[in-house]
Parts: structure tokens; C-alpha cells; sequence
């Protein structure tokens, strides 16, 4: 198939920057999803006559389907191989045949309330209280940064939960002193958490004192003739720079790809399945997120035709519940949400309504006299990119309203719509477990299957707004962590704080630092380290 105009204009937009494409056919389809480190070379490839001869079958049937492409740059070959991942399990494309089963990438967690709590490798993200770090791109050097890890910070690696002196006598970790043994009580819990943290720290990406340490050795081992040993250590600095890299997760997909394959075919579909009058433009989405009653926080996301509005999102902390209790929390949030969208709505009816009022009789408009309701279309869909979300001028009441929750979350919600008179609103729970849908006044949910269409778009929407809810809630909780401890110490000063974060990178290394390295960061002498040292300890038991 010749090049076309459309094609060729294209191409000399594309960015020389790591990134995915996605070809898509005459009917908008997406057929294949690729990553490549310079993405203007790699896309151009498909539409070089020379190269013609040398394609197999089934890439020539590739290059003469495709009729549109879209990209999205990202910073590195990692997050393009975990984009690529995520999108080619998003939209199945028929010319793909790697990453379309359900295998993902390892993620590393830690469960803090454990007895003895242990860094694992596991590939799927729940909701169970542990902390989860990744997706990692490459499985190997994740596997071996945390071998390090445990070296490093005296880990245990060993499988049973509760870890007794019967398991320590077989355990290769304790016998070679790679852990500190806290199973037969060789360090108390406290102790061991702290070296957890500090684990935790090296995850985070505090790990500059460590690559100082192995690039000194290589050296050294280099400068010795000791050569094998030096790629060891060339190669362990490598897989640490790998696991600490800082890369997106691509929990959602990015928005200026599209969300699905047909939204609005999924947006019709859900219509059908709530019996809904027409397809509901405008979705609202709602969740809460709290860690064991601290910071309960709330978020609402708004999509509009089946695509993330983000400029319509919000956010809520609680002002009137104090402690843990989700339905509470939800009807809160409802009631703050739509009291204040009812007085937007209706001022901005008022004024739609006067510049009416002033138009009437008007020849030149088409309409004389009508009102625009808000929320009413001002403009279509692009011809070049149909996906593209439609406008939504000015403030307006929802089409569907999305509670991430069972039965309580749900009727908590309807209570409040029905206390501001907004009972009209559909309005629905999604339960994670099983994905059924919750609906006022009936007793069983619906359970279309996790392969409907419309229960794919109500994941997007729910999805989206845990994530909304969690970054909030992260943001909170570290700002209060940046009030640090160290505050508290008497004369310390803006100064030599900085320098002790930028020596240990956190309070948790700080506290397994032994005196003399204190003593090493500028203005700290042996007194003062030792003070410091004091300082921390009674802070820890209190």
C-alpha cells in the first residue's frame, strides 16, 4: 500500500524519544502495539518500500492494514517495555503475540505487620496492607538487587511465616550470618524493623552510599588485576541502578492514548445493561482512602464520553469524620460534591438564560430564544482522532454516579442525593471481589462478566479514582513525614538537617548509623553525635 499524505505528515512529528506506537486500521481498530528507544526510526521502518522484499507475509498483511498511528513518548526503554505491557493486555491487537496473557511484572512487597516481615517477589498487586515497589522491567536484576538488599541490610530470605530455632538451624542466611536472626532473638522486632525500613529506604532510591561502596571496590578490584571480581561488581551496580530507577507505573493508561478500542460502543453497552434512557456522558467516579484511620481522604474523577476529564476532578479531606469508617466518609464527600455543584449548576443556568434572553429575536442565530442547557455539545469528535474526549462547556449534574463499594458505600451515597433532591441521578456500586454491580433498591447485584464491555469501562472509571485517592493520600502522608523528628532536636538547624538526610537519606538509616559515621557529616562533632544518638533512641521507645 503507497504512503499516503495523512501518513507521511505524520511522520515528521514523531519525536526522536523512547516510546510506544500503535498502528491502527481504517476503522480506528488498534492492530499493533510496539516499543522502540527512537521512535521516529523505528515507525518510519514500516513504510519503506525498500525494505518491502525482505517482510514476511504476515508483516506485509501488518503494513497494508494500517491507516493511522498514534505514539506516546516516555523517559527510558524501562516504562516503554511496561507501557507497551499494559497497553497490548488493554486492547488484545490481533498482530501482537508476546504480553497478551495475563503474566505481568514482578513487584517486590513487604508486609510490615508480619512477626518477622520479609521482602517477596510476587506479580500481582492486591489490596492486603502491604507496601508494594515496580513493576520492574527486568526480572533478573530485580532478583539480584534484592539479593544485595538482604546482604546488605541483613535480611532474612528464608520462606516460613513465623520462622522458629528449628528453622534456623537449616538456614543457610543466619549460618552465614547474612541476617541478624531475629527468629531465635538475636535482635527484637524493633531492631529488625528498623533494618526493614532501611531496606525500604534502598527501594525508594537511597542508595547512593551503596554504589559509592561497590564503585570503590571495583576499582580497587580492577587496580589488583582482579578482573572477574570487577565485573561482578560492574554488573551488581548495573542491576541496582536498574531496581531503583524511578519509572511510571502505567496503572492507567496515558491520556493521550486512547482508553479503548470502541469507548462509545462500551458507553452503549452500558447504558443497555443499566437501562438507561441514552448512553450517560458524563460519568462521576467516587472512592475513599484511608491508612488505619489517618489521613481520610476522598477523590472524585469525571469522565466524559468514555474518557478521563481530568480537569473535572476533585479531592476531598475530611473535615467532619475523624476515625476509620468508609460509609461515613463516602456520604460526607457526596454531600460536599453535589451541594456545591447544585449552586454552580444553577448559576450557571442564570446566566445562560439572561445571554438567551438577550439574543432572542436575533436572525443570525439559528435558534433564536432557546436556552443552551449546560452541558450541552459545542463540539464533535476530531475526523483525525475520534477517540478524542468531546467538550463539555460549563458545571452539570452527572449521567452516572460510580461509588467503588458494596451495598453500604452505595446506600450511604443515595442517602445524601435523596436529603439535596438529586434521587434522579442513576447511580451504582462496583464491588471489587467479583465485579458486581450494586444497584438502589435491588436486592441481588448484576454480573455481566468481566469480559463486558461495560464492565470494562466501570473498572477504568474505578480505577482511576483509587489511584486519584491514593496519590492524595500519599501526598499527605509525606508531607508529614518531611516534618521530620530531627526538627525536634535542640540546636540542630536547617543546615545540618539537610546534611544528615543527604549523608543517610532517611531517619530509619540514620538510626543504624553507628557514631563514628555521625561524626563524618559537616558540623557534627563526637558530642553532638552522640547526643543525636541518645536523641533517637528515646524517641524510638517512646
Amino acid at each position: 500500500m503507497p504512503i499516503t499524505d495523512h501518513i507521511r505528515n505524520k511522520l515528521s512529528t514523531v519525536p526522536h524519544r523512547p516510546g510506544v506506537y500503535l498502528h491502527k486500521d481504517r476503522f480506528g481498530t488498534v492492530i499493533y502495539i510496539g516499543k522502540a528507544r527512537d521512535l521516529r526510526k523505528r515507525v518510519s521502518q514500516y513504510f519503506h518500500p525498500s525494505r518491502r522484499m525482505g517482510w514476511d507475509l504476515k508483516f506485509n498483511a501488518l503494513v497494508d492494514a494500517i491507516h493511522d498511528f498514534d505514539w506516546h513518548t516516555v523517559k527510558n526503554e524501562a516504562e516503554s517495555l511496561l507501557l507497551e505491557s499494559r497497553l497490548v493486555k488493554e486492547f488484545q491487537p490481533r498482530f501482537n503475540i508476546d504480553l497478551k496473557d495475563d503474566k505481568r511484572f514482578l513487584l517486590l512487597k513487604v508486609n510490615l505487620n508480619d512477626p518477622i516481615p520479609r521482602f517477596t517477589l510476587t506479580r500481582l498487586r492486591k489490596d492486603d496492607g502491604c507496601l508494594y515497589f515496580g513493576p520492574f522491567a527486568h526480572s533478573g536484576s530485580v532478583r539480584r538487587a534484592l539479593t544485595l538488599m538482604r546482604r546488605k541490610f541483613k535480611l532474612r530470605g528464608c520462606r516460613p511465616l513465623h520462622p522458629n530455632e528449628s528453622d534456623y538451624r537449616h538456614c543457610l542466611y543466619g549460618n552465614l550470618q547474612h541476617c541478624t536472626a531475629p527468629c531465635i532473638g538475636n535482635v527484637s522486632r524493633e531492631q529488625y524493623l528498623e533494618q526493614v525500613r532501611a531496606g525500604i529506604g534502598f527501594l525508594e532510591g537511597q542508595t547512593e552510599e551503596l554504589r559509592d561502596e561497590l564503585e570503590e571496590e571495583m576499582r580497587k578490584a580492577a587496580a589488583n588485576l582482579e578482573f572477574e571480581k570487577a565485573a561482578q561488581l560492574r554488573d551488581a551496580l548495573e542491576d541496582l541502578k536498574r531496581t531503583t530507577l524511578k519509572t511510571e507505573k502505567f496503572e492507567r493508561i496515558p491520556y493521550t492514548l486512547p482508553v479503548a478500542v470502541h469507548p462509545e460502543s462500551d458507553l452503549r453497552e452500558l447504558g443497555r445493561l443499566l437501562g438507561l434512557a441514552e448512553p450517560p456522558a458524563r460519568i462521576e467516579g467516587f472512592d475513599i482512602s484511608n491508612i488505619s484511620g489517618t489521613f481520610i481522604v476522598s477523590s472524585m474523577v469525571s469522565f466524559w464520553h468514555g474518557r478521563p476529564d481530568r480537569a473535572n476532578y476533585r479531592r476531598f479531606r475530611m473535615k467532619e469524620v475523624t476515625s476509620q469508617d468508609d460509609f461515613a466518609s463516602m456520604a460526607e464527600t457526596i454531600r460536599r460534591r453535589y451541594s456545591r455543584l447544585q449552586r454552580e449548576v444553577g448559576e450557571a443556568s442564570t446566566d445562560v438564560s439572561r445571554s438567551a434572553e438577550t439574543a432572542a429575536g436575533d436572525p443570525d442565530d439559528p435558534s433564536p430564544g432557546e436556552s443552551m442547557v449546560p452541558g450541552d455539545l459545542i463540539a464533535a469528535e476530531s475526523p483525525e482522532r475520534p477517540w478524542l474526549p468531546k467538550v463539555a462547556p460549563g458545571p452539570r449534574l452527572p449521567d452516572l454516579i460510580l461509588i467503588d463499594g458494596g451495598k453500604g458505600q452505595l446506600n450511604a451515597a443515595c442517602a445524601e442525593l435523596a436529603k439535596l433532591g438529586l434521587s434522579r441521578i442513576p447511580i451504582l456500586g462496583l464491588a471489587k471481589e467479583f465485579e458486581e454491580i450494586h444497584l438502589p433498591g435491588e436486592r441481588d447485584p448484576l454480573r455481566p462478566g468481566l469480559d463486558s464491555p461495560a464492565v470494562k469501562l466501570l473498572q477504568r472509571v474505578r480505577d482511576e479514582a483509587h489511584r486519584f485517592a491514593n496519590t492524595y493520600n500519599a501526598q499527605l502522608r509525606l508531607k508529614k513525614i518531611s516534618e521530620s523528628i530531627l526538627d525536634e532536636f535542640p540546636g540542630i538547624g536547617e543546615a545540618r538537617k539537610k546534611a544528615l538526610l543527604r549523608r543517610f537519606g532517611s531517619i530509619q538509616r540514620l538510626r543504624l548509623a553507628p557514631i563514628h559515621e555521625i561524626e563524618q557529616v559537616d558540623g557534627f562533632g563526637g558530642t553532638m553525635a552522640q547526643a543525636l544518638k541518645r536523641f533517637l533512641e528515646a524517641r524510638k521507645e517512646s
